[in-house]
């Protein structure tokens, strides 16, 4: 027995998951696991993000426990199991590295890319679109970098960085022409053009969207913790000049605590 606390973990959601188990386990079902799915990934990029190793083999541990779960419900429902999981994952691994398991030869990780990209292709011929595929579920700023990415594939592409820019502009004119409309619909949708637009600016610089938004959150949270810690009076009774000093002080303090 190779891995025997793998084995025994998918004996444990079994068990759990019988007559005389949990009762809890055999209650959920794929969709009510949705929510647990999402949270548990999350919380595995939290630790990734943050570096800590000990944390992030917790937090596999429970992105695996939904994995293992979700594959037993499936088994009780005469559906699929942990081991049909393991064998389409491996069949698919060796199919998409011809360079490893086969006699193609490759010279660059683009190759490796593009190589993975056109297998993938043949495997899924059910799908008509290039944009098929993509997850419904993921962020809207991850699934507009996805969308973008793909059609930049197939040539549909900004001729220079500069027309991308010039593209912005004009969304953010066209924005504040339906805000003097007044029309919330059409603020929403000129306001999703300049999130798009700008993801592909990202893009553009090789710059992840998702990756830098939450960049962007994080340092927010930071400097607006220290203005917490520094302000002398309710928030309530400040002025915006009163904010905005506060802010800048915030600012350097949390700077000079990171050696910047």
């Amino acid at each position: 027995m190779k891995y025997p606390n793998l084995e025994k973990l998918v004996d444990i959601i079994a068990v759990l998951r019988s007559e005389n188990g949990c009762e809890w386990d055999r209650e959920q079902t794929h969709k009510s696991l949705r929510p647990n799915m999402l949270e548990e990934a999350y919380e595995a990029v939290d630790a990734i993000d943050d570096d800590n190793i000990p944390n992030l083999r917790e937090e596999l541990g429970d992105v695996l426990l939904q994995v293992v779960l979700h594959a037993q419900i499936a088994k009780d429902n005469n559906e699929f199991d942990i081991e049909d999981v393991a064998k389409e994952l491996s069949d698919k691994l060796i199919h998409r590295h011809p360079h490893v398991f086969g006699n193609q030869k490759v010279h660059s990780t683009q190759e490796i890319l593009d190589n993975w990209d056109k297998l993938k292709k043949e495997e899924k011929t059910y799908r008509k679109s290039i944009l098929d595929g993509i997850s419904k579920s993921q962020s809207a700023l991850m699934s507009a970098q996805k969308i973008s990415k793909k059609v930049v594939k197939v040539g549909f592409e900004w001729d220079s960085v500069e027309s991308l820019k010039e593209c912005i502009k004009s969304e953010y004119k066209e924005f504040n022409e339906a805000v003097k409309s007044g029309n919330q619909e059409k603020m929403e949708d000129e306001m999703g053009d300049i999130f798009f637009a700008t993801v592909n600016l990202a893009r553009w610089y090789k710059i992840d969207a998702e990756q830098a938004l939450l960049r962007a959150n994080k340092k927010f949270t930071k400097r607006f913790k220290k203005m917490e810690e520094l302000k002398t009076k309710p928030f309530e009774e400040y002025t915006y000049d009163e904010f905005n000093e506060l802010w800048k002080c915030a600012k350097i303090a949390v700077d000079n605590e990171e050696g910047k």
